[in-house]
């Protein structure tokens, strides 16, 4: 219970500081949309046992319609991947749809048109060390970091397709499952990305898969007691800007 009480007062200093506004949530509704991934290849590659891992910089602002470090199951081939974040479905007509499909709500993902096909053959793990959220303080928003309290990395379920493109190269898109939040979140938003853990992560990336009622029963909030909150620069705001100094509060 220690812990847990922790984390309440965890939450409880930030918001007691910089209180949102009473019953709104201060952000965009379609959370998670924007996060981090701040370890290196090699650790993503000792952490999750893949025999490769494309090179990348340390990401502390990811954003929509950027390149996010994905998992995902081939041939029996677990492979580490690009992706372009906003999921574009093979059938769209161009590009833009993606930005409107960066997140996908985990239970209605087997009714809407966009990820029915991509739930039952083509599901994806977005690698992540930490997510945003926002609240208004002042009439500014100020970004909030969630992690894991030990600093770990964890998976994000989520989805990919292929868009054969218009004339130009074939697009892999992605989007990320959201759920409602726990309890850590939720005083800022009532949606947060699913984190999926190690012992579901092998059949989650199985296109053989198909146990619907298993692979929705994945898709709850993970424990706010592993979790924190941090204060973070309000450079976040900018998605053009990069580097340590986007979680060194001011």
């Amino acid at each position: 219970m220690k812990t847990r009480c922790g984390v309440r007062l965890s939450v409880a200093s930030i918001i007691e500081h910089n209180p949102p506004h009473a019953g709104k949530s201060s952000s965009d509704p379609s959370m998670c949309g924007r996060f981090t991934l701040r370890q290196s290849s090699a650790e993503v590659r000792k952490n999750f046992d893949l025999d490769a891992v494309p090179a990348f910089d340390p990401r502390y602002n990811i954003a929509p319609t950027q390149s996010v470090l994905a998992l995902r199951r081939t041939a029996q081939l677990k492979e580490a991947v690009f992706l372009r974040w906003g999921l574009v479905p093979s059938w769209a007509s161009d590009l833009s749809i993606g930005n409107r499909l960066i997140n996908a709500r985990a239970e209605t993902i087997t009714e809407k048109p966009s990820f029915r096909a991509a739930f039952q053959r083509r599901r994806c793990l977005i690698v992540a060390d930490g997510f945003y959220e926002w609240q208004s303080v002042g009439g500014k928003k100020q970004p909030i970091h969630f992690r894991f309290r030990d600093g770990r990395l964890f998976t994000l379920a989520g989805l990919w397709e292929k868009w054969p493109g218009a004339g130009g190269p074939p697009v892999e898109s992605c989007t990320i499952l959201t759920t409602n939040a726990n309890e850590l979140v939720q005083p800022l938003h009532e949606r947060m990305p699913v984190i999926l853990g190690p012992e579901h992560r092998d059949e989650w990336l199985n296109p053989n898969f198909s146990d619907t009622i298993a692979l929705q029963s994945w898709l709850t909030a993970w424990s706010a007691e592993e979790m924190t909150a941090v204060t973070a620069s309000m450079r976040v705001n900018n998605p053009r800007n990069e580097g340590p100094d986007c979680l060194e509060a001011a």
